[in-house]
This record gives C-alpha cells, structure tokens and sequence, in this order.
C-alpha cells in the first residue's frame, strides 16, 4: 500500500521550488530506471541528467517556457537510440555473457535473429521502437520519485530538435524523446496541488478476461 499511497499523493507539478533534491533519492530513482524493462534486454536509451542551471535556461525556451525546467533540482532527458546497429545489439548480448558467465545456443541465435533484423529496418522506425523503451524506463523513475517523495513532472512539450542540438544528442547517436524534471513543488505558485487527482474509474479502465 505504500506505493499505492505514494503514486496518490504525486502529480504532475506546475511549479517547483528550486530546493535540491538529495543524491542519494536521485541515485535511487537512476537505478529503478536502470533496472527498467526492455524489449530484448536492448536498454536503447541514455538518461542524462542535468544539474548545470545554465543548460537548463537554454532548454526552458524550447520546452514552452515551462519554469519547471529551470526551478527543479535536476532534469532528466530520456535519449532514445537514433537507430539499432550491429554494434549496439552486440554490446548487449556480449555483457549479458560476460556477467552471467556462459553462452547459451538459444540466446545466442537470439542474438543473430535481432542482428538479421533491426539493422536493415528504417531508422525511423528503430527510433520509435527505442523511445518506447525508454517510456517505460520514464515511467519507472517517476514511480520511484514519488516513493522517494520526490516531485516528477512527465514534459513531452518541448522542441526534441532543439534539445538535441542543445545537448549535442546527435552526435551521440541519440535523439531526445521526453523530459523529466525532479524537485519540490511550490505550493503557493502551483494552481494544481490542492486539486483532487482525477483518473478513470477501474471498471472503466480493466477488463477482465476469465
């Protein structure tokens, strides 16, 4: 019930206070991304994080002025894979036999399956495959923020275009796909935070299937 609790007391904050949030709840929220799903074990994404308030004043004007870009504490920016390589899939299937220690014959024509495949598809269509993946990383760390109780505001209004030129994305193989600044909200700017959440109902939303 704690999380339960914890994901009804966040929301997504309108305006955030500027006070830092402690490394050791950033650390935490990092890791729960890190330990994140993925579609074959890929992770096909790169977080950064940005403290540099410099850098976040030259992002708040292509994320539609949101102040929260520059009153959080830190921004993370969920860079999604440009495309799927040889080199990129190999990287992966290569640390999962050296940590585990083995190769394994189904794994391994696993792997030679994705390398027949991925590479020869568009890069457009690799980059949404990719950036899917990192939603669900996103997704994870604004629940471990809220267990942190630590505000998380989702931003998919922004310019990916600029912020990648910003953060030199492209250079790196990478294309921004969603913002997530964290901080403390600011009760008396945000016209939110007293509001009660509204969602769907859950006979409205689950259906059963016996």
């Amino acid at each position: 019930m704690e999380l339960i609790d914890r994901l009804n007391w966040r929301y997504a904050a309108k305006a955030m206070s500027g006070k830092k949030v402690a490394e050791d709840k950033i650390d935490r929220i990092l890791e729960a991304a890190r330990l994140a799903p993925t579609s074959s074990g890929l992770q096909p994404f790169e977080i950064f994080v940005i403290k540099n308030q410099a850098v976040k004043e030259k992002i708040r004007p292509v994320a539609w002025n949101q102040s929260v870009i520059t009153d959080c504490s830190h921004l993370l920016v969920f860079a999604a894979w440009d495309t799927y390589t040889a080199d990129r899939i190999n990287y992966m299937f290569d640390l999962t036999n050296d940590i585990r220690g083995f190769k394994n014959e189904g794994w391994e024509n696993y792997r030679q399956m994705l390398l027949n495949s991925y590479p020869q598809k568009d890069p457009e269509e690799n980059f949404n495959h990719a950036s899917k993946q990192a939603y669900i990383a996103f997704s994870q760390a604004i629940s471990a923020a809220a267990f942190e109780g630590v505000d998380a505001t989702p931003i998919e209004g922004f310019d990916p275009a600029a912020v990648d030129d910003i953060l030199g994305l492209r250079e790196k193989g990478l294309r921004s796909a969603v913002l997530l600044p964290l901080g403390y909200r600011q009760d008396d700017e945000d016209w939110l935070v007293n509001l009660e959440k509204v969602r769907k109902p859950m006979e409205d939303l689950v259906t059963v299937i016996e």
